[in-house]
């Protein structure tokens, strides 16, 4: 995949690490609230052989010092989740990617076990992703996350909050992520599902509510389909990015 967004590496601790078995690639932008608690979740995959990377979008908080002694490089990259990932992407060293959001977490205490699907998985289909249960106060949330899960299941689209994992070769081919700032976890999807159909772990990934703690779970979920829907229809990714900001 030629190079889509040029980077600052900090520094990898050892130049020619050993091949890894997966990469775990988490963009964040000012997460110093949560980052340090995401990575040492992480820790025990990384301490057996599991590429830990970090692409930071220019954080203004203490986000980089605080993930740098706990991933096996830190990235600097321009702002943009789908720049960051995909910038992760080309430093990876495993044939297997996992793009995991900064405020969502492989399911507590089956990490391994986690992992260990995913590649069977992998070893039959070319990408995937993870069942989602929101973590968050609002009681709508179960009945948020079984909907996503739902439509997943039967869209064969993925977000990104649901922990995507890809055969590196297979994400390479098609591109990586679209450089654009909204949906880019919708249209590689899309791209990816005319590859293939998706392996869809029941395992669940426990991401943050809070956006839809903070803006209401049914405003929430009407501006999602909203946007949604209006891609769908054509409308360019760069207006809807503008609209959510607004909305939000």
């Amino acid at each position: 995949m030629p190079p889509l967004q040029e980077g600052r590496l900090l520094p990898l601790a050892d130049p020619h690490p050993a091949p890894a078995s997966l990469s775990i690639i988490i963009p964040m932008l000012n997460e110093a609230a949560g980052i340090q608690a995401t990575l040492t979740r992480l820790q025990p995959l990384r301490a057996s052989g599991v590429q830990l990377l970090v692409v930071d979008g220019g954080s203004t908080d203490a986000s980089v010092a605080l993930a740098a002694p706990l991933a096996d490089a830190v990235l600097s990259s321009a702002p943009g989740r789908a720049r960051q990932m995909n910038l992760g992407a080309q430093h990876a060293h495993a044939p297997a990617l996992l793009f995991l959001h900064a405020d969502t977490q492989l399911p507590p205490g089956e990490e391994q076990r986690a992992v260990v699907d995913l590649q069977k998985a992998l070893a039959q289909h070319a990408w995937g992703r993870f069942d989602i249960q929101l973590a968050g106060r609002s009681r709508w949330l179960p009945v948020v996350a079984s909907l996503m899960n739902l439509r997943s299941r039967i869209s064969g689209i993925a977000t990104g909050d649901q922990g995507i994992f890809v055969r590196r070769d297979t994400f390479c081919a098609l591109g990586g992520f679209p450089n654009q700032p909204l949906m880019e976890d919708i249209e590689l999807s899309k791209r990816l599902k005319a590859h293939s159909p998706p392996a869809c772990l029941r395992q669940k990934v426990i991401s943050s509510g809070r956006r839809w703690d903070e803006f209401g779970a049914w405003p929430t979920i009407r501006l999602m389909w909203r946007l949604r829907y209006r891609y769908w229809r054509g409308v360019s990714a760069t207006q809807l990015a503008k609209e959510y900001r607004d909305a939000r």
